[in-house]
Order: structure tokens, then C-alpha cells, then sequence
């Protein structure tokens, strides 16, 4: 076991796949020279060649589209949008795109991409770079949604990503990247569609994902200390959603709390929820709860901005009332 930063554990994997297949390629604004926009392929470029590191001209329905006429084409490239927002810049790409020509093709045409962004607030960068648009990408079938939280996983799922022969989203948040934790860098992929139990607990589950998972660590920890045993679920893979894991979960606690950082309306929250209610709804003993940012463009201001997201304060708050009533 080593030590590592999340980013630290992402570079690993980009190192290990670059290396390891000569199909392989990263693409992207300032992946090379700039090391990231984040240091995550900070040293990549010098290391591996430039014909491993692709820096692109700032214009991401090109490389992306670059990269899934490539995976058309037999390469297998990971293409790095700098954040979330800029990936509306290749939304046709990637559902009219990316998403659909396997089925459209009958099979024929496979699209075997990677495409890594960062996500999520709390960095006072304000409405045009803090937004959780996860559930967007979740919504569309023909894709898949990876949300690593742990250094490991940010290692193990990119693994698994691109092993995948399909198009693969992985969205690492912006506060992540400095975590550290023990990571194991001779283990192998994780498998997606796992959502795994960081915490045990017999009288609430709190399901979250990403970012979101130290916050309900934290306030899964301060209800325990007012009496209430909550367990926490991170989901890992937004599409698809491991609904067996959450389902034998609250049918053992009776009692459902959704953790999501993206907007209510709309929501993935909501639609866990809503899956939920369809399929273990007479196993409730309370209706589901959601704690999700405000309804309002993520503020600049350090304080509004924390008032936006969801907090740990938050979601003991409405823990305890799911518990408590």
C-alpha cells in the first residue's frame, strides 16, 4: 500500500494505461505542457511523448469528437475536459454521438472512449465552473457514470473505464484531488456497477457519491454521536445505478437520505429516490429525504457558496428528521 493525493492515484492509472497499450492516448487542454488543469498529467508529457499527451486547441466539441472518431477507428483515447461546464460544448458529440452508434450501427461500431472531467463547487469558482451536472450524463443511455470518492477508486475505476469497451464518464470533484489515502497500485479494476458500504449502520441509509462522501462520513459520525446509527453507501457508478445495493440497504434500515451536490430539481436524488419508493416502498418506515445544493447559480462568495452545498450540518439536520420525524 502506498500513500497517495486522489490526483496522485488518477496520474498512476494514466501512467499505467499509457504505458501498457500503444492504442492508448490522452487528449485534452493543457495536458501536456501545463501538466493539467488540475497537475493530474503534470510530468506525462515528458515522460511518455507527445504522441501519448495531445494538447488541443480550446474547443471541446473537436477533441472530443477527435477522440470518438478515434475509439471509432481502433485507438483508445481518454480525452480530459477541464470541468464539467465546458462539456455542454460537446454535448451533441457525445449524445447524439457517442451514446447511440452502437445501437444505431446494430452492433458494428463500437465507441471504447474515456472522457474525465472535474466537477462540483467549493473552489470560489463560481456559476460559470462549480456545477454537478452528473445526473445529465446519467440520464443517457448508451454511456457510462463513474464518480470516484477515494484515492483508490479515482485509481480502480479509471482502470475500469477503460476496459470497458463502451464510452465511460468519470467525474473526479475539484476538492478531491488533494485527499490522500492508502491505494493499492497492483490491484486491478473495480467492477462498475458496484456501489460499495463505507459505513455500517441499522436505522438510516445515506446514499452519496463523489464529493459528497466525506460530508456523509462526517454526519454519519455526529449522528452516531446523538444516538442515530447511520450507514453510508457510495454509489461509485451513477449509470447504472447499483439499485440492489441501495434497495438491501434500506430495507434493513427502513429509512432513506440522498446526498447529492447537483440541484434537487431534477435530480439524481430524486430519481433514487423515486426507485426506491417503487420498489421497497413498503419496506419504509418514513419518507426518503434529499439534501441538495440551492436552487440558485452557485455563488463566488466564499460564505454563499457554502451556504449553496450541501453541508454536513444539513444532512444531520435532515438524518435527524428522517430518524426522529
Amino acid at each position: 500500500m502506498t500513500r497517495l493525493t486522489y490526483r496522485e492515484a488518477v496520474r498512476g492509472a494514466l501512467r499505467q494505461i499509457l504505458a501498457s497499450d500503444p492504442r492508448a492516448f490522452l487528449l485534452g487542454e493543457d495536458v501536456g505542457k501545463y501538466g493539467g488543469a488540475y497537475a493530474v498529467s503534470k510530468g506525462l508529457l515528458a515522460e511518455l511523448g507527445p504522441a501519448k499527451v495531445r494538447d488541443t486547441p480550446l474547443c471541446e466539441s473537436t477533441f472530443v469528437g477527435a477522440g470518438i472518431g478515434a475509439a471509432i477507428g481502433g485507438a483508445r483515447p481518454i480525452v480530459e475536459v477541464m470541468t464539467v461546464n465546458f462539456s455542454l460544448l460537446a454535448l451533441d458529440q457525445i449524445v447524439n454521438n457517442a451514446a447511440t452508434l452502437r445501437h444505431m450501427s446494430g452492433g458494428q461500431v463500437a465507441v471504447p472512449l474515456v472522457v474525465r472531467m472535474a466537477t462540483g463547487a467549493g473552489r470560489q469558482l463560481a456559476a460559470q465552473h462549480s456545477h454537478s451536472l452528473e445526473n445529465w450524463y446519467a440520464h443517457v443511455p448508451g454511456v457510462k457514470v463513474v464518480a470516484p470518492a477515494t484515492p483508490q477508486d479515482a485509481r480502480d475505476l479509471l482502470l475500469a473505464a477503460y476496459a470497458d469497451p463502451n464510452p465511460v464518464f468519470v467525474f473526479e470533484h475539484v476538492l478531491s484531488y488533494p485527499l490522500e489515502g492508502e491505494v493499492d497500485e497492483t490491484s486491478g479494476a473495480a467492477p462498475l456497477g458496484r456501489a460499495i458500504v463505507r459505513r455500517a449502520g441499522t436505522q438510516l441509509t445515506i446514499v452519496a457519491w463523489g464529493g459528497s462522501l466525506p460530508k456523509a462520513l462526517a454526519a454519519a459520525e455526529a449522528l452516531a454521536a446523538e444516538g442515530v446509527d447511520a450507514a453510508v453507501i457510495d454509489l461509485r457508478t451513477l449509470r447504472p445505478l447499483d439499485l440492489e445495493a441501495i434497495g438491501a440497504s434500506v430495507r434493513a434500515t427502513r429509512r432513506l437520505l440522498v446526498v447529492d451536490e447537483g440541484w434537487k430539481t431534477g435530480s439524481l436524488a430524486g430519481e433514487i429516490v423515486a426507485q426506491v419508493v417503487e420498489t421497497v416502498f413498503f419496506d419504509l418506515d418514513a419518507p426518503p429525504a434529499r439534501v441538495c445544493s440551492r436552487e440558485v447559480p452557485i455563488p463566488y462568495a466564499a460564505h454563499l457558496e457554502a451556504a449553496a452545498l450541501p453541508s454536513v450540518e444539513r444532512i444531520v439536520a435532515a438524518g435527524r428528521g428522517v430518524v426522529r420525524g
